[in-house]
């Protein structure tokens, strides 16, 4: 899987005039949106297989990226309008730079019981007793997809509940989450924080088992809207929002218990399975969901904590007023239109 846009992927939506509320859009209105290809991209395939986007007049090119943090640089020079990706210092750095770049709403959170991001630990090394507990983890390899990324500020809290610290591990940088699984297979790193549904194939293969999620509520993924989508097509970056937003709704009607057990599970799983060219049905059932807020609204407080362990580590070129790099108003005027969620039964 390639980072560049040249080489990405790209899903297009076929394209109507806008049937939602308020001004039509002109046709072949574009929306480009980079991706990780990973489990909580769901809302787009939702979106986008559902006619949501064509119903807002919207063209929908999907651009893939092996990790959040490199869709910075093309959001913040508008050759993408919307990021699909992990919070992280490159984001924030974004930010105190002043490149115009807002986070909009949820994309993927821990939670209480479950987690769509668990750390990994290669299976050999606990059935045969060297990791037992957190501390064991002392001195071995953990892989992230990038530095500065969600999954650092999570293996630091696991780390920090045992009394170690987040220097303890030794860290590999820039591994994709589909590499992470091959890298625990030969034994190259000994536990990874790894996504949907990555994870679960590697616990299905046998190369590692799910040892413990990171903290819970944790802000793991956002949707980021580039400076120029904002500024220059204020009414496509609305529809945007709505129409991510009922995707985010039909999402949360088919999670039950952390799982697609729910009543559009099914649709879900085939969309899932049409859209990652994973025809294994029972491995989208095995997943556990991440948690996207059918409101779309941010967990603030998480986004604090994680910065604040980006500037002890020295990750963060300078402190950031998160008022200013966070945007409510297209999700509250998407809540505004479609009212509050109401989960089906």
């Amino acid at each position: 899987m390639t980072d560049t846009m040249g080489k990405g992927r790209l899903f297009a939506a076929a394209l109507l005039a806008g049937l939602a509320a308020g001004p039509a859009l002109a046709q072949d209105t574009t929306v480009r949106v980079g991706v990780n290809a990973v489990v909580s991209d769901v809302v787009m395939n939702i979106a986008e297989a559902k006619g949501y986007f064509k119903e807002q007049g919207l063209k929908v090119e999907f651009v893939n990226f092996d990790s959040g943090p490199k869709m910075v640089a093309p959001l913040a020079s508008g050759q993408i309008e919307v990021g699909a990706g992990a919070s992280s210092v490159g984001l924030f750095n974004a930010a105190a730079r002043d490149l115009g770049i807002k986070i909009v709403a949820d994309k993927g959170s821990s939670m209480p019981d479950y987690s769509y991001m668990p750390l990994l630990v290669r299976k050999d090394l606990v059935e045969s007793g060297n990791v037992k507990s957190i501390k064991d983890l002392k001195d071995l390899t953990i892989a992230e997809a990038g530095r500065g990324g969600s999954p650092a500020p999570a293996v630091d809290e696991l780390l920090r509940r045992e009394g170690l610290t987040y220097d303890s591990v030794k860290h590999v940088f820039n591994m994709g989450y589909p590499q992470q699984v091959s890298a625990l297979a030969n034994k190259a790193i000994d536990a990874a924080f790894t996504t949907e549904p990555s994870a679960t194939q590697a616990v299905e293969r046998g190369y590692a088992v799910r040892f413990a999620n990171g903290y819970p509520r944790q802000q793991i993924a956002v949707l980021l809207y580039g400076g120029d989508f904002i500024k220059k097509s204020p009414e496509a970056a609305r529809k945007f929002m709505v129409a991510y937003l009922k995707g985010a709704r039909f999402f949360n009607d088919a999670v039950e218990g952390g799982r697609l057990a729910g009543p559009t599970a099914d649709e879900v799983v085939a969309i899932l399975g049409t859209t990652t060219g994973i025809k294994d049905e029972t491995l989208f059932r095995k997943m556990f969901m991440p948690g996207i807020d059918p409101n779309g609204r941010i967990n603030v407080k998480s986004l604090q904590d994680d910065m604040e362990f980006y500037q002890r580590h020295n990750f963060l070129e300078n402190p950031v007023d998160l008022a200013k790099l966070i945007d409510t108003s297209f999700a509250e005027a998407a809540v505004k239109e479609l009212g509050e969620y109401v989960p089906k039964k």
